[in-house]
């Protein structure tokens, strides 16, 4: 899909939102027939701990991302703060939190895989907006995807803003966006008992 205009990338980036949503509740409707194999109960309650931390570290990596170019990514190239260790950063914590909604499972098979679903999907998107962006910035954009890598963060390329502007309205829509990661404790916890109950099958289980 070429995008050329902001008004393209303002669509591509409102249809990508609802792919995303279908993605989650496919993916939510998958976790109901799935379960941790562990046998020890431990096990599974340190991943799913570790899995809230990691939650909550996606929510403020996310929050991170929108102080440095909220609302100001299809007009300029920042380059500061977390865009200076990777292209796509907000991604990253996405997928991150992809992670940790399957480690809530209590599986780490499932949590590998979530993300690396998550990945994939991203991969799509990312190329769709480089398109855009070399189209629009040129070699500024192309100087920038020389030095930075697509995704994964390279920490000693970090670089910090002196001074932030930041829009406020940006920062808490991300903030209540990320809270919908923790929706999927609950869901999960629900689940988990319906299948202690017996009420849904167990048709699959996972390390």
């Amino acid at each position: 899909m070429a995008l050329n205009s902001a008004k393209d990338m303002t669509r591509f980036q409102h249809r990508r939102r609802i792919a995303l949503a279908v993605i989650i509740l496919l993916i939510l409707g998958a976790l109901l027939t799935v379960r941790s194999a562990w046998s020890n109960d431990w096990a599974h309650e340190y991943i799913e701990d570790f899995g809230i931390g990691v939650i909550v570290l996606a929510i403020l990596g996310r929050m991170w991302c929108t102080l440095y170019i909220g609302g100001r990514k299809s007009s300029e190239i920042v380059r500061l703060g977390p865009y200076s260790m990777s292209r796509n950063p907000l991604y990253v914590f996405s997928t991150l939190g992809a992670f940790g909604i399957g480690m809530m499972t209590g599986s780490l098979t499932v949590a590998f895989a979530l993300a690396v679903l998550c990945y994939i999907a991203f991969y799509f998107v990312i190329v769709a907006e480089e398109g855009y962006l070399e189209t629009n910035f040129g070699e500024t954009y192309l100087a920038y995807k020389r030095d930075v890598p697509r995704f994964f963060p390279k920490l000693r390329l970090y670089r910090e803003a002196e001074v932030l502007s930041v829009k406020s309205s940006m920062l808490y829509k991300t903030l209540a966006d990320g809270l919908v990661f923790f929706v999927s404790y609950p869901l999960l916890e629900f689940v988990e008992y319906l299948q202690s109950a017996n009420i849904l099958p167990v048709l699959f289980r996972f390390y």
